[in-house]
């Protein structure tokens, strides 16, 4: 282990991290930096050490010479919260000089926000959104928070949602049927069923959905050319093609290594394979890792752990970088063309080259007429280290007044000293994606490169580079963007919720990272199954994300076995029994979609769920109540309540209770128990959505940043259930139904002693039970 992991590890870091952190080249020498002048050499505290890491991965580049500054502001306490480090470098972004006292105002430091100024600013809130209150209610919860953080920046985020929370339950009173979304929702059905991305229920099973190539069949894919139809600016060029590949359709999917796929990829994938599939061709998975110093190990075994989850088998796994040298001789047959050269601007000045801020005239640059010698030269010794990082790029002689921005000289190769994780130090000049992306394609004889619509302008740049270098030339199609709602998806977002620690890693099961919904409890073939019944266009579209929940619960219902599950066991004690008393209840194999019936053991002492019992009568009530009587599933006859007791909080504890074995009584519902015979502890993960509203992004419905949205109840940890045992030997993934309860499966986190499992979905139903 290196000094800097040791030191990194010193503020809180895993090993794997501080592992990582070290080798990143932009962040371990601003961490390393950071921790010194924090005096934190010796190690500190987790959380101070979490800020220090913060400041360190979300500086600036103006932030820089102020890092010393920050880094000694937290370490004496002056900043103490992640709000605070970031209004810090925001700060010190924009000031070049400043006082203490500037800084210390614009950070908040020292600020106290009482909850008597809390409560006070909530209630004038109330007075302005009065209308708007009244009409929507509780759906305004998000919009009040979003302003109360505007107005009370540095108040305590925990006291202002407790003081909001009990304002406006005394204003509007206990939720009702019009806070109920679903049914509100109910009264939009008709509009829904004319919009294209309504959820609807399939009326197939989800599994032959998710095998069907029927969409490969309909709408823009069923237009699409066949393999020979796309001209070339040399005919040989298609007969060299053809007789490489036999007219087969060549697909691919080319992820770039610096992130987990998410939901939206799992789109490219079906597209890729599945038309290859329809069409008898193949498809390869093509690594885009042409930025070093954004790639890691990590997400190439995880990408193509993804796509096999999802149910498909690259042709070949292949590397940008297995053209390394052959894109460098095609760069310099570029040059000798005349159609590239050397550029020594700046970024600065290359921005202005192209119009600038105000998008004015566009001019080239000084060294777009140098001598094809010159440029030879200089490339020669960018390749050979001459130069620094930043100063040499070499760039395509396209046309600077095309008003496709795309063609505006686009850069193709830059210096970067970054060791690569395949080919380590033998480059140290890397193609953009601008140039290698299709020159791949044309390596590996794609047919039909399919991409998003974001890269609609690319495509005559795509074409013009293989056509000035008389290279086969594929067919760049572009399809729309999938996105859902309640939840962001761009890698610079997933990426600053995972380290700032709004969630728990990439793979939280509130994110819709791929490995994400996969450890939440989605299957392959509901994901599947939802993006090929979405179809493909040229639109880009927003589909609530009900609508996936409604394929996963789908698929489930078929195949999950049925468990009893209480979240909040409440004890029952049968008093006409004998303690001994014991009775083997089978569950019928059929009736839990199980592989073989089980026993559970009936006793004196069970256990109920909270929830099925009510001290007070209730006509709508069809559960456990003082005289009423309820079945037990599995269980021969019912029982009837005669008491329960209370502890000295006035929390009901037990309930006494009659077994019927003699009575005619016909119970009006059934309810799910356990007995300690059969059952075992677990930690049980409810998730709901990540974000408040369906946009997070939307400046009108979350004008306060998206941050602003994050649902504060979208983890609810329930620490002392109880479940059926026989789950104990089930492996990590298991998925199954919890009786009434919802859908889950075992999480990862599970030990040989503590088992933990995530609500995949709730019930079809609802997630809360019906009378």
């Amino acid at each position: 282990m290196s000094n800097l992991e040791k030191l990194f590890i010193g503020i809180g870091l895993t090993e794997q991290k501080a592992k990582e952190t070290a080798a990143n080249k932009k962040l371990a020498p601003n961490l390393e930096t950071v921790i010194g002048h924090a005096n934190a050499t010796g190690g500190v505290e987790k959380a101070k050490g979490a800020l220090l890491y913060t400041l360190a991965s979300t500086c600036t580049k103006n932030t820089l010479a102020h890092l010393p500054y920050i880094a000694k502001a937290i370490a004496d306490d002056r900043l103490t919260t992640g709000d605070q480090v970031s209004a810090a470098i925001k700060f010190c972004d924009k000031a070049q000089k400043f006082t203490d006292k500037e800084f210390n105002e614009a950070c908040g430091v020292g600020v106290v926000v009482t909850r008597e100024e809390i409560n006070k600013a909530v209630k004038e809130l109330f007075v302005k959104k009065k209308a708007d209150l009244d009409a929507k209610r509780y759906q305004m919860l998000g919009v009040l928070l979003g302003a109360l953080r505007n107005e009370l920046r540095w108040a305590n985020p925990m006291f202002v949602k407790e003081e909001l929370d009990a304002q406006l339950l005394a204003y509007l009173g206990p939720k009702d049927e019009r806070d109920d979304l679903k049914a509100l929702k109910k009264k939009e059905k008709a509009a829904k069923a004319a919009d294209p991305v309504a959820a609807v229920e399939p009326n197939n099973k989800v599994e032959d959905i998710a095998k069907s190539l029927k969409y490969v069949f309909e709408g823009e894919l069923a237009r699409l050319h066949k393999p020979g139809e796309n001209p070339q600016i040399n005919p040989k060029l298609m007969k060299e093609h053809l007789k490489r590949t036999g007219g087969k359709v060549v697909t691919r999917f080319p992820p770039e290594p610096n992130g987990y796929l998410h939901i939206g990829h799992s789109k490219a994938i079906n597209i890729n394979f599945g038309y290859a599939k329809a069409h008898n061709g193949i498809t390869y998975l093509r690594y885009d890792d042409t930025n070093p110093e954004a790639e890691e190990g990590e997400y190439f075994d995880a990408i193509l752990d993804t796509v096999k989850w999802l149910g498909f088998e690259p042709y070949k796994v292949t590397y940008s970088s297995d053209h390394f040298q052959r894109l460098y001789e095609l760069a310099v047959e570029l040059i000798k063309k005349d159609k590239a050269y050397v550029c020594m601007c700046t970024p600065e000045e290359m921005k202005e080259h192209r119009g600038g801020e105000q998008k004015g005239p566009r001019s080239d640059c000084i060294h777009r007429n140098r001598p094809i010698k010159e440029s030879l030269e200089e490339f020669e010794k960018m390749k050979n280290g001459k130069y620094p990082e930043g100063v040499a790029t070499l760039r395509m002689k396209m046309d600077m007044q095309n008003p496709n921005p795309q063609f505006w000289d686009l850069v193709a190769y830059r210096v970067l000293y970054t060791p690569h994780h395949r080919t380590g130090k033998d480059w140290c000049i890397y193609p953009t994606y601008d140039y290698t992306h299709c020159l791949c394609d044309s390596f590996e004889d794609i047919t039909h490169s399919m991409c998003t619509t974001e890269f609609q302008l690319s495509r005559e740049s795509y074409y013009w580079l293989v056509d000035a270098l008389e290279v086969y030339k594929p067919v760049q199609w572009e399809y729309g963007r999938l996105s859902l709602t309640n939840t962001v998806l761009s890698k610079r977002k997933l990426n600053t919720l995972v380290t700032d620690r709004h969630v728990n890693g990439w793979d939280d099961p509130r994110l819709y990272t791929i490995a994400s919904i996969r450890r939440r409890g989605f299957t392959p073939e509901a994901v599947n199954a939802f993006v090929r019944e979405l179809g493909v266009t040229t639109a880009n579209t927003v589909i609530p994300v009900e609508r996936l929940e409604n394929y996963v619960r789908n698929h489930l219902n078929d195949i999950a076995p049925r468990l009893f599950l209480l979240t909040e066991p409440l004890k029952l004690t049968i008093t006409n029994v004998d303690p001994s008393f014991t009775l083997d209840c089978v569950i019928n194999a059929k009736v839990s979609n199980s592989d073989k019936d089980r026993v559970l053991k009936f006793s004196r002492t069970i256990y109920i769920d909270a929830s099925d019992f009510k001290e007070s009568e209730d006509p709508n009530f069809y559960r456990l109540s003082p005289g009423k009587s309820v079945g037990l599933l599995s269980v021969p006859y019912p029982i009837t309540c005669t008491g329960f007791k209370k502890d000295k909080n006035g929390k009901i504890v037990e309930v006494t209770a009659f077994y019927e074995t003699i009575a005619q009584i016909k119970p009006k519902t059934y309810i799910q128990w356990l007995s300690d015979a059969n059952s075992v502890n677990v930690e049980t993960r409810l998730y709901d959505k990540l974000f408040l509203h369906a946009n997070p992004q939307s400046k009108e419905e979350v004008p306060n940043g998206w941050l602003s949205d994050l649902n504060p109840n979208s983890l609810e940890i329930i620490k002392n259930a109880k479940i059926e045992s026989s789950i104990a030997d089930k492996p990590v993934g298991f998925k199954f139904q919890a009786v009434r309860v919802g859908y889950f499966c075992i999480d990862k986190d599970s030990a040989k002693n503590h088992l933990v499992i995530n609500r995949t979905v709730t019930l079809k139903e609802d997630n809360k039970k019906s009378a």
